[in-house]
């Protein structure tokens, strides 16, 4: 069933008037405050592929689902249970790793696989998400966290849409050539990332908690 259409806000200074949950549209003349009803996203003045938002306004009754935090799925069964390598879908790649995909790039994506299927189960999709919060833990053996594979696995699926021109932008998946995105997604959310000692299930790298925004009128259940 088509989605009930998303109330407009407005956005800071020179970012872009956007829907509750994502989209863009024209240039707002300065900040206010965030109508009943709507979501302003506060992009970077002059950007219009921005990575990720400043800031969200979230104005007075607007319903909000917000997600326990979800890490990948154990797809890997050939991999020993427990370790990083168990929770990578080499399915989703055809078999084996694109060249340069690191551990952290791979369960990134597998995570945010997972964040979809969490939205959909209540109806909603990540092109609603306004917010996330990304807890990293080091790959074995590395001395920091992998900010870089998780920031190519995060734009697979989001902030990949020029704001402007409405086009797709051309994404790096591991060390290839940058090529069209996996999932194609306008909504810029804002964003924390942390690396942190340890997840709670073993050989989780990655765990992800978003808030989505509920489109117009849409009914709890």
């Amino acid at each position: 069933m088509k989605k009930p259409s998303r109330p407009l806000a407005v956005a800071a200074g020179t970012a872009l008037l956007l829907g509750a949950g994502a989209g863009a549209g024209v240039a707002a003349e300065r900040w206010s405050t965030p109508a009943p009803g709507t979501v302003a996203v506060n992009l970077p003045v002059g950007a219009t592929n921005p990575n990720i938002a400043r800031g969200v306004g979230i104005g007075a009754d607007v319903a909000l689902y917000k997600s326990s935090g979800t890490g990948p799925s154990a797809a890997n069964p050939d991999a020993e249970p427990g370790t990083p390598e168990a929770y990578v879908d080499l399915d989703a790649f055809g078999g084996e790793l694109p060249e340069g995909v690191t551990l952290t790039e791979a369960q990134g994506l597998n995570a945010l696989a997972a964040i979809q299927q969490n939205l959909e189960s209540v109806g909603l999709d990540v092109d609603d998400v306004i917010t996330m919060r990304v807890f990293l833990d080091n790959e074995p053996g590395a001395e920091v966290a992998d900010f870089a594979g998780w920031n190519r696995a995060y734009r697979q699926w989001f902030a990949n849409v020029d704001l402007e021109t409405r086009e797709a932008v051309d994404v790096v998946l591991g060390t290839g050539e940058p090529a069209p995105p996996l999932r194609e997604n306008a909504a810029v959310p804002s964003r924390s990332a942390l690396e942190v000692a340890t997840l709670p299930v073993p050989g989780w790298l990655v765990e992800i908690e978003v808030d989505a925004v509920y489109p117009e009128q849409h009914q709890a259940h």
